[in-house]
């Protein structure tokens, strides 16, 4: 209540309201700007504000299933909020890390989506053709109706991944109490990708190559409590988590390895 809905409530509700207030024109350069507008919202906003962006523009048909499958594993990405002000300013007390980790990933990213673009434009059965919104809904009213339920999914998340990481925690440092520093780690960042990068800054703040790698991995790869947020949005529009995962999991992979080429 004090940190979740002052937030993420008022940012959902003005790219919601912003959305609703850019209508397309069907053609094919309209739909290169809406899946341009699309990723920037989920850039700016951070997850889950694109699956929530997604969910609503398949809802009203203006991306047909194969489009919204595609956006939602591309249109993910971490707030530069967070990336800048917690990682950077609060934990390293340097945003240079931070500059250099959002500039990579939405390099790459943006490069997947120009690629899933072109594929969609060739193989035009697979995209929709635009369908605005119903021109009798407030897009305010619509747009703040539209993001409470996510706020919701999104704070319950959190907090049942909270107690569970407390729970974990708690246990195997009962049991075992000699338990190595790497298990803890992989478990809190499983989790909780905040309580990964703050544990990766306290057990590796004196090692310049492997605390940057470590933020980098987890920045990546999340955690189950933010994929969660995704898949509980997605199914609400029955949207497939497949293509999610396979480049979640490429993204895992590519983003610590160039990171690690090009900074480190």
């Amino acid at each position: 209540m004090e940190a979740l809905f002052p937030y993420l409530l008022p940012y959902l509700i003005l790219t919601q309201w912003f959305i609703r207030l850019t209508p397309e024109k069907p053609n094919s350069l309209s739909k290169f700007k809406l899946y341009l507008k699309t990723y920037g919202i989920s850039a700016l906003g951070g997850f889950p504000t694109g699956a929530a962006t997604i969910v609503y523009l398949k809802r009203t048909k203006q991306i047909s299933k194969q489009e919204a499958n595609g956006l939602l594993s591309i249109c993910h990405s971490p707030s530069p909020l967070f990336v800048l002000g917690f990682v950077g300013h609060d934990l390293l007390h340097n945003t240079r890390f931070s500059w250099q980790y959002l500039i990579l990933y939405h390099t790459i990213s943006i490069m997947i989506l120009l690629v899933y673009y072109f594929y969609n434009r060739s193989n035009p059965h697979q995209m929709a053709q635009l369908d605005n919104p119903k021109q009798n809904e407030n897009p305010f009213i619509s747009s703040i109706k539209d993001s409470i339920p996510t706020v919701l999914v999104v704070g319950s998340t959190i907090i049942f991944f909270t107690t569970i990481y407390t729970v974990v925690m708690y246990t195997i440092q009962t049991i075992v109490p000699n338990v190595h520093t790497y298990l803890l780690l992989l478990t809190a960042a499983s989790l909780e990708m905040t309580n990964g990068l703050q544990i990766s800054y306290n057990f590796f703040e004196s090692e310049p190559i492997l605390l940057p790698l470590l933020l980098t991995i987890f920045l990546s790869t999340q955690s189950l409590s933010i994929h969660m947020q995704v898949a509980v949005i997605a199914k609400s529009e029955n949207i497939s988590l497949k293509p999610y995962i396979l480049i979640r999991i490429l993204m895992s992979f590519i983003i610590p390895l160039l990171y690690f080429i090009l900074f480190l």
